[in-house]
């Protein structure tokens, strides 16, 4: 099967967002551009992580990032349809400062876990979303996806479990229905 790329240089869009209920929901990453839209699947550990070194990564480069500059607030729902191209299995993070842009690159689950360079023109080797972004759009991802890992089941007061619709066993009362 012939490598895939979908590179978005700027895009219009770029978000984390899940579908489903809390417990139960499936995360996506995705990007778009005009017509063009990309949806990654992942798990949310994945999200908090990129959002998590993104925020470093941001504070790092401090005044080169424009701190001023900010996108407009985004709490829309991911674009329909929804097709997951892959599922996420490593990802890259970098800021180019040329451009003074970050760039994200998601590769797909793999037996070995290391993120491979392939050059764009290669026609063999792992699919690859790449996503370039100003500043201010990696700010309001990682704005958005703090919300959207605190938007999970609420936790059991006793012992921090996530609490399920039908009930909770939990551990700190002997295993009693919560």
């Amino acid at each position: 099967m012939a490598r895939r790329l979908f590179i978005f240089d700027e895009p219009d869009r770029f978000v984390a967002g899940a579908m489903g209920e809390p417990g139960d929901r499936a995360f996506y990453l995705q990007a778009r551009k005009g017509e063009a839209v990309a949806s990654v699947g992942l798990e949310k550990a994945q999200v908090a992580a990129l959002a998590g070194r993104l925020a470093e990564l941001l504070e790092a480069v401090g005044d080169e990032a424009a701190p001023g500059l900010t996108a407009d607030r985004d709490d829309r729902p991911l674009d329909e349809p929804l097709r997951e191209l892959f599922r996420v299995g490593v990802m890259a993070l970098a800021w180019e400062p040329a451009s003074a842009t970050v760039v994200i690159e998601a590769q797909p689950q793999r037996e070995d876990s290391d993120h491979v360079e392939v050059a764009d023109e290669a026609t063999e080797g792992p699919d690859l979303m790449r996503v370039r972004i100003a500043p201010g759009e990696a700010r309001e991802f990682v704005r958005r996806a703090a919300g959207l890992i605190g938007a999970g089941r609420p936790l059991c007061p006793f012992c921090g479990q996530p609490l399920e619709p039908t009930g909770h066993f939990c551990t700190r009362t002997n295993g009693q229905m919560n």
